[in-house]
C-alpha cells in the first residue's frame, strides 16, 4: 500500500493549488473524494462476492458428505431389512421366496381423495342447532346494525 504521511498530503495539496487554481481546487477535491468512495464501494463488492462464492463452493462439499452419508444409511437400513426378513423367514419356517409376497403392497388400495373442506369456511366446535336451541348468535351483527335493530319504538 502506499505510504501517504501528512507532508507528502501536503505537499501534493499544494501542487494541486498551484496547478488546479484555487477556484476550481474544491469541485477536483469533491470528484476525487467521490471517485475514492466508488472505488471503495467496488472493491467491497468484489470482495463481497469472492467470499459468497467461497462460501458456496464450501456449502456444495458440505451438501456432498451429508447426501453420501444418507446414501450410506439408505443402504445399510435396505440391506439389513433384508437380512432381517431372511432371519425372520427362517425363524417362522417360511421359505425364501415368500419373502417377495410378504413385502408386496395389496392391489386393491384405493386411491387419496381430497374431503372437499372449504377452507374459507370458518367452522365452529359448536353445532348450529345448539346455538338454535341455546340462543347463542350465529351471525355477525355490527355494533351500529345492533342499535337500530333494537331501538324503541322502531318499526322495521
Amino acid at each position: 500500500m502506499i505510504d501517504l504521511g501528512i507532508s507528502k498530503l501536503a505537499l501534493i495539496g499544494a501542487v494541486a493549488l498551484i496547478v488546479i487554481g484555487p477556484e476550481k481546487l474544491p469541485g477536483v477535491a469533491r470528484m476525487v473524494g467521490t471517485l475514492l468512495g466508488k472505488a471503495q464501494r467496488y472493491m467491497a463488492d468484489v470482495k463481497a462476492e469472492v467470499n459468497r462464492s467461497m462460501e458456496l463452493d464450501e456449502l456444495k462439499k458440505m451438501k456432498e458428505t451429508v447426501e453420501s452419508a444418507a446414501k450410506d444409511v439408505s443402504q445399510s437400513m435396505q440391506s439389513g431389512a433384508a437380512d432381517f426378513e431372511k432371519s425372520w423367514a427362517e425363524a417362522t419356517g417360511m421359505a425364501a421366496d415368500s419373502s417377495a409376497v410378504v413385502t408386496s403392497m395389496p392391489e386393491s388400495m384405493p386411491a387419496y381423495r381430497h374431503p372437499q373442506k372449504n377452507w374459507r369456511l370458518k367452522q365452529g366446535a359448536m353445532p348450529n342447532w345448539y346455538k338454535a336451541r341455546a340462543g347463542v348468535r350465529t351471525h355477525v351483527q355490527s355494533g351500529a346494525a345492533r342499535v337500530a335493530r333494537f331501538r324503541p319504538g322502531k318499526f322495521h
